[in-house]
């Protein structure tokens, strides 16, 4: 059984809070690493099957209450260790700069980041023949 009692819904009032005062966005550092993962091997696509992906590490610092303007300003800081295989022979130094310059545009275009420092680590470097594993 159902009663109409006429009355009009609640009408949701807009929020005039301003935009710097309504709170915050928090990311979290693994988001940022898979972020920063991913343009990585995007900067040094195609990546062969023998080479394993890279991988991130991420730390993140909120961006400092009352330093500049909030719109469309970075909430906070990142900065990000890539670590990663590459094939030898080849360009190590202009592979390093696009995995930098590709991750710097891609954390601050998705996560709204600024990020100062990308340091990539060329953890090992790969023959085309080479299969997985350790040498000695």
């Amino acid at each position: 059984m159902s009663t109409d009692t006429g009355a009009a819904a609640p009408v949701a009032v807009p929020d005039c809070t301003p935009p710097g005062e309504r709170g915050f966005t928090r990311i979290a550092d693994r988001v940022v690493a898979k972020i920063a993962a991913r343009a990585a091997r995007e900067a040094i696509a195609p990546l062969p099957r023998h080479l394993s992906a890279p991988h991130a590490t991420v730390n993140v610092r909120p961006r400092a209450r009352g330093t500049g303007p909030v719109e469309d300003s970075p909430f906070a800081t990142a900065r990000v260790r890539v670590a990663l295989e590459l094939e030898y022979p080849g360009d190590i130094g202009a592979r390093c700069a696009a995995v930098r310059r590709r991750v710097t545009e891609r954390v601050g275009t998705l996560a709204n980041m600024e990020v100062p420092e990308v340091v990539v680590e060329v953890e090992r470097l790969r023959l085309p023949g080479e299969r997985q594993g350790r040498t000695v």
